[in-house]
């Protein structure tokens, strides 16, 4: 708490119009400790739209790339750009934390229930949102019919932290929050290792459902949840190493195809 403030609005920083979902990293440094670099020089163009999946060893720096975009930490090195829909680029540094973060959805592996109940701690993600986009938005994510079948539905009264559902359940709810705010750019870090594999397969479609129309960028521990993504970027040797569709990079037979087979026998072992 009496650490001073590194990470904050700069002194004519200023609000980011609406964003198209493009975004350009501009040879990118990073370190979390001065002399060792997590990043060094790295490029990467997303188009509005597309779907990214960022994979490799622990500590290779995937969650440090989103971290990144929604300015967690400052860069040491390069720029970070957003396109809004008028053509114009803005460096995440020189606009407001709010206006950047507010149109960026991201979703953890632990997401925070509040005390309250089911309706609010969807309507979280857009308070002026109506009763009925709030069930819309559950609706979508496949997390209505397990609100229906609890004995108040939207109104169940939730304990604080969500005790009171399981880890899966919670992680519906926060996809319906995540999907209630509209997001330009939809962050996805390891959302659904915490999920059984029989939720998981009912969550690909609201997941699916997701990343309609819309760019996102999903760290993953489960290969198979990402073999759809329009990119897959394995990071390593402090940038990426690797890129290419799922089938392109299997067909490469690199660091993709021994990362993926060894995971494939992993879980049929």
């Amino acid at each position: 708490m009496d650490e001073p403030v590194i990470v904050d609005d700069a002194p004519d920083a200023e609000t980011l119009p609406d964003i198209t979902g493009e975004a350009d990293f501009e040879d990118v440094t990073f370190a979390y400790e001065e002399g060792t670099n997590v990043l060094e020089h790295m490029n990467l163009h997303v188009k509005a739209g597309e779907s990214i999946a960022l994979v490799g060893p622990t500590g290779a720096g995937k969650s440090t790339v989103i971290n990144l975009l929604c300015r967690f930490y400052n860069l040491n090195g390069g720029r970070i750009l957003l396109h809004d829909k008028a053509g114009m680029t803005h460096d995440i540094n020189k606009v407001t934390l709010h206006s950047l973060r507010s149109q960026l959805g991201i979703m953890l592996q632990d997401s925070f229930i509040f005390s309250g109940t089911l309706m609010d701690n969807i309507r979280y993600g857009r308070l002026d949102a109506t009763d009925s986009e709030v069930k819309e938005a559950a609706r979508r994510v496949q997390a209505d019919e397990l609100i229906r079948r609890l004995p108040m539905g939207y109104q169940t009264e939730i304990k604080e932290r969500g005790n009171n559902l399981s880890q899966g359940e919670k992680q519906l709810i926060a996809f319906a929050r995540t999907l209630l705010s509209d997001p330009a750019i939809l962050i996805l870090d390891e959302a659904t290792s915490s999920i059984d594999t029989q939720t998981e397969k009912r969550l690909q479609e609201g997941i699916r459902e997701m990343l309609k129309g819309r760019t996102s960028i999903i760290v993953a521990h489960r290969l198979s949840t990402i073999k759809n993504c329009d990119r897959i970027l394995y990071i390593s040797n402090k940038g990426i190493a690797e890129a290419g569709s799922h089938e392109e990079l299997m067909a490469r037979r690199g660091l993709y195809y021994q990362l993926y087979t060894a995971q494939v026998r992993e879980e049929a072992a």
